[in-house]
């Protein structure tokens, strides 16, 4: 272990990997801090930049982003009750009203010192978890991950935002539009209307940043965002040891839970944050001064968030099977750079591996410095006119778009799926589950061909395996759950009619 995480940390100190690790910490503070434009559409809009890139650089880079956006999304809702990212929508119950009594520099500094010690401890039980979960991967065949796939895919589902019988809709359309192309197996096109552009699939680029950027911009143009900072010069960022003496066991607590709840499909740093707080609440002595500006309610969920962005690549490294919709992205990044994640990842790519885990190390180490020292900087992004943001991220969103294939079609599908996110949105309809849908899709077919082509079309393979048959189990009690609800309401109005 302590040899690996050596030669991991021989590859992170180097030169190029610094920069780069500096760098997408940076653009994931700054994409935390910014509201309404998250690490989905930041990762997609760097992506096609990293291909010129050595894949343990771009997964480095794209990485930082990720766990980056945990940290910076503090920033705003502390100050101004406004959460620059999903992950941080808690932390305004207590961050703000702190602010408001001057101890916006006190929640700030819990904030920033509890993200690098949960984000810090989740990494030390990736380097412990990940190896040994490896070996066991190793074990599963086509049926395995066809069921884990499809578990994955239907608890984001279960745990989005908004009606779950909408959210199934979306996967089942993020299904269908990962399906267009040309068969893998037969080489006949399937979906495509005749259209040429269609043969090599829709581009995952344009379909994230249309989905994530575009929608976001037209849906951030038509509010009225009014921003008022109570503390424009933030100061006292050290916590005291009151501070300290209050906060680190809710730090631990979270520390915990976020590492478990990143481990599984669809819980992420979203839930973790809000159990996280709920957990403080009910452990504390006094939970009726929740919501006045308790630190333990900004300490607990921050390290939670940050613990579960680690904890998440797990799963992504060892059994190729994505947590939530960004790190699904960065799953497709990974395939993009000609990498397969999975059992075999440690094995024949052990300076990825223990790179990317060395590059978390310095990573968080650089967020503390930036979160700190820079609060004024980050402050006066808050403050510049959505107005002037707004053409620079669609700019971006265009040459990205272009650049991979140089192609006008690009643009054209990013915009049109631009429209198509922001009237989703508009009907709450989460894109989440359709961009899952859209990059497991293809993964999951493959693994059930590959299980029928085993069992000469036997569809009882899926079961034969403990792990392949409580996986569908558990997917298919989840569905039920989600979908007899609905029925239930309706059938009153359906009987009176």
């Amino acid at each position: 272990m302590f040899d690996n995480i050596a030669y991991g940390f021989g590859i992170a100190f180097q030169p190029a990997n610094i920069l780069f690790c500096f760098l997408g910490v940076l653009f994931g503070t700054f994409t935390g801090v910014l509201p309404g434009f998250g690490p989905p559409a930041a990762i997609a809009l760097l992506l096609p930049l990293t291909f010129g890139l050595s894949p343990v650089a771009a997964i480095i880079l794209l990485s930082g982003i990720y766990y980056g956006a945990m940290y910076g999304g503090s920033t705003t809702s502390v100050l101004v009750n406004i959460p620059g990212e999903a992950a941080s929508i808690i932390t305004c119950m207590e961050g703000y009203p702190m602010a408001r009594k001057g101890r916006a520099g006190a929640a700030l500094g819990i904030s920033a010192f509890g993200s690098l010690i949960g984000g810090t401890l989740a990494i030390v039980g990736l380097m412990f978890v990940a190896p040994p979960l490896s070996d066991l991967a190793l074990k599963f065949g086509p049926p395995e991950f066809f069921s884990l796939m499809l578990l994955s895919m239907t608890i984001v589902t279960y745990v989005s935002s908004g009606p779950p019988v909408k959210a199934l809709m979306m996967a089942a359309l993020g299904l269908s539009l990962g399906s267009v192309g040309l068969d893998k197996v037969s080489g006949l096109p399937r979906f495509t209307l005749g259209v040429g552009y269609l043969l090599d699939g829709i581009p995952l680029i344009p379909l994230v940043m249309g989905l994530f950027g575009i929608s976001e911009v037209l849906l951030n143009l038509e509010r009225t965002l009014q921003v008022e900072i109570y503390e424009k010069k933030v100061r006292n960022l050290l916590p005291t040891l009151k501070d300290w003496a209050a906060s680190i066991w809710p730090i631990l607590r979270g520390t915990g839970l976020g590492f478990f709840l990143g481990l599984l499909p669809g819980a992420g740093p979203v839930l973790a944050s809000f159990i996280s707080y709920g957990v403080e609440k009910r452990v504390s002595r006094h939970p009726e001064k929740f919501g006045t500006g308790m630190i333990e309610g900004v300490a607990g969920p921050e390290s939670a968030n940050n613990a579960a962005a680690q904890s998440a690549f797990i799963p992504l490294l060892t059994l190729g099977v994505p947590a939530s919709p960004t790190v699904a992205i960065l799953l497709a990044a990974f395939i993009m750079h000609g990498i397969q994640p999975g059992p075999l990842l440690i094995s024949q790519q052990p300076g990825l591996f223990w790179g990317v885990v060395a590059s978390m190390y310095l990573g968080n180490l650089m967020l503390l410095v930036l979160n700190l020292p820079l609060i004024g900087l980050w402050v006066r992004i808050v403050l510049v006119p959505y107005v002037y943001l707004f053409p620079v991220i669609l700019f971006f969103c265009l040459i990205g778009a272009f650049s991979i294939n140089f192609s006008a079609g690009d643009i054209y599908m990013m915009v049109i799926l631009g429209v198509a996110g922001y009237l989703m949105k508009k009907f709450e309809y989460e894109p989440a589950p359709l961009v899952l849908a859209f990059i497991l899709g293809p993964i999951m077919e493959k693994a059930m061909r590959q299980s029928l082509i085993m069992s000469q079309g036997d569809f009882s393979i899926f079961f034969q395996s403990p792990i392949s048959c409580g996986a569908l189990l558990l997917a298919a009690f989840l569905l039920l759950t989600t979908v007899l609800p609905s029925f239930k309401k309706r059938r009153p109005s359906l009987g009176g009619e």
